[in-house]
């Protein structure tokens, strides 16, 4: 009998399911701790909407951490639920300034770094979900080229450590791993 996943990556364009999947994958009636990675825009009324129709949605023993710090979470006991790695990505560009260098800092790599070395040694279950931006025409801006090349590499890195990893199309998961 093969052993349950303990690192599951879920891959998938907006509105795929992804998010959805991996809540289903934890249990609905014990601790899990839900690392929220988006910003909360000040006056952005749609996108505060989003981020509480993704709290409403979760079970109420699990915990929800804002603004998490994922290599120290990843540290501690599962189930842990990353959502998601593209925003925690927008977040470190923005956090070193590297929208408007002409390289991107060692510093973006470094923590990508650190982030796939937690995953691999976390210790207890976790889902993380990402967005997969490969796939579409090269953009046409500087920032879009810059985010899927740098969530592109992100994704490939974290692929490498997790046990299975799932891309969402239409809803439906595809097994890649």
């Amino acid at each position: 009998m093969t052993a349950p996943p303990r690192r599951t990556l879920l891959l998938g364009g907006a509105r795929s399911g992804k998010s959805r999947y991996g809540e289903d994958l934890l249990p609905e009636h014990a601790p899990v701790r839900y690392c929220a990675t988006a910003r909360r825009a000040g006056d952005d009324t749609e996108w505060a909407a989003r981020i509480e129709r993704h709290r409403t949605r979760r079970p109420a023993a699990w915990t929800t951490v804002e603004d998490p710090d994922l290599v120290a979470e990843l540290r501690g006991p599962g189930p842990l639920l990353i959502d998601d790695i593209a925003t925690w990505l927008t977040r470190v560009l923005d956090d070193t300034g590297a929208w408007d260098l002409p390289r991107v800092p060692a510093t973006v790599e470094a923590r990508v770094e650190a982030l796939v070395a937690a995953v691999a040694a976390c210790p207890g279950r976790v889902v993380l979900v990402s967005a997969e931006v490969g796939l579409g025409v090269v953009p046409a801006t500087k920032a879009g080229r810059l985010f899927r090349d740098e969530l592109g590499a992100a994704n490939t890195a974290l692929a490498r450590v997790c046990d299975e990893v799932l891309l969402f199309v239409a809803g439906l998961p595809l097994r890649l791993k």
